[in-house]
């Protein structure tokens, strides 16, 4: 479709009848205000289909009851007519075929940002990066990609939150003492092995009981040897006996004295001490068991943190292997930036410059970029965006106030100025 040649309006809002044949890049609408510079603008972007009752609520002038607006491009004728009922579309190729889907051939043609490249500063931050991100190829889904960080980062938050209360949890558990044993001790066995001890040192004091009580009977029966010598032959195989007896006894007694007796008060100390141990013994396992899981929770953490890292890797590097429309614009998870920051807070020209190569970059059929409020733009910035129309090839339409006449259409009272 390539660009206008020619633009013809007619009672369209203040215009009364105008003619333009543009030259060259950059086409300047100058005059004072109010004598329908706007309108000349508005005038393409209704022609090519920004027509509805919001963005064009009167398009007939003042004391008129018809306009009509021509625009003729290298490829194309688009008429669009406007009554009190409402417009008409005709649009016509040079060789005089019409299309009967007008305005379907005019949106195949043009770029989302061509009718108002600055509506791009104007557009929220999710916007803008939708807007870039149907420009730019990337080896990933950045939606997937942010999801996927997003996910992970909440769960490393989550991991460290772990994490600290672990560790203040540890902070109140006291160290245990060096020579603290490593499980309980068990009472009932204590227990069981005073008891056993206590039975030993029963039976013990009975032999010794009853080694006196031989040892007396022996006596007894030697002291009656002399009084009962009669009975001597009687008596002696009972001596015996008893003799035997006391040598058993004598025995056992000399075993016993081999091995050492129980120590009573040692086990009564050990079982006076066994809760105070197995205090010990539960905080010891306890620190233990929450230090394990600080270290095992700081292990997660610091994998989220790898995993986070190698996410931002692979975004660094898709965004480094793809190409933007201009060096230095980027993104990240908040919207489009330029040289790092915010594209917000980026100079007004710098912001002038992405959106006209935003613009560009949409590669629309119609090759033609409409301004509006030019007059806010500075000599540099208007260099520019001449610069930037005439190394890609296109036409920019841009509207700015001007009394002197000097230079652009202008535009008097509706009309083209003499």
């Amino acid at each position: 479709m390539g660009k206008i040649i020619k633009l013809e309006a007619s009672n369209f809002k203040r215009l009364r009848a105008v003619e333009i044949h543009p030259d060259g890049n950059l086409v300047v609408i100058a005059g004072r205000n109010g004598q329908g510079k706007s309108s000349v603008l508005d005038a393409i972007t209704a022609a090519l289909g920004g027509t509805s009752t919001k963005s064009l609520p009167r398009p007939i002038r003042d004391g008129e009851d018809k306009a009509q607006i021509v625009l003729e491009t290298e490829d194309l004728i688009v008429t669009r007519k406007f009554t009190a009922s409402g417009s008409t579309l005709t649009v016509k190729g040079k060789d005089g075929a019409t299309y009967s889907k007008g305005q379907a051939k005019l949106d195949d043609l043009l770029g989302r940002l061509s009718l108002d490249p600055l509506a791009f500063t104007q557009l929220s931050e999710k916007e803008q990066l939708k807007t870039l991100l149907e420009l730019v190829e990337l080896p990933f889904d950045p939606a997937e990609l942010e999801a996927e960080r997003k996910r992970i980062f909440e769960d490393r938050t989550d991991v460290n939150r772990a994490v600290k209360q672990y560790e203040a949890e540890l902070e109140g558990i006291p160290v245990p003492a060096a020579d603290t044993p490593d499980e309980e001790v068990s009472v009932a066995a204590l227990l069981t092995e005073y008891r056993e001890a206590e039975r030993e040192q029963a039976s013990r004091a009975q032999l010794a009981r009853v080694l006196d009580m031989a040892a007396e009977k022996v006596n007894q029966l030697q002291d009656r040897k002399e009084e009962l010598l009669a009975e001597l032959r009687r008596l002696e195989h009972n001596i015996e006996e008893a003799e035997q007896d006391h040598l058993r006894i004598q025995e056992g007694l000399e075993d016993v004295k081999t091995t050492t007796a129980p120590n009573l008060e040692a086990i009564q100390a050990r079982i006076d001490g066994a809760e105070h141990w197995n205090a010990a013994v539960r905080e010891k396992k306890r620190r233990s068991a929450v230090a394990e899981s600080a270290a095992a929770m700081a292990g997660r953490a610091a994998e989220l943190t790898a995993e986070l890292a190698a996410i931002d890797e692979r975004k660094a590097a898709g965004l480094a292997a793809a190409t933007f429309p201009v060096d230095g614009l980027g993104f990240d998870s908040d919207g489009v930036t330029y040289q790092g920051v915010p594209f917000k807070q980026a100079s007004s020209a710098e912001q002038l410059r992405v959106s006209l190569a935003m613009a560009i970059a949409l590669n629309p059929g119609l090759r033609v970029i409409r301004i509006a409020d030019g007059s806010l733009l500075d000599s540099t910035n208007l260099q520019l965006i001449e610069d930037m129309a005439v190394s890609n090839d296109y036409q920019v339409w841009i509207e700015m106030v001007n009394e002197s006449g000097d230079f652009g259409v202008v535009i008097e009272d509706g009309q083209v100025a003499a």
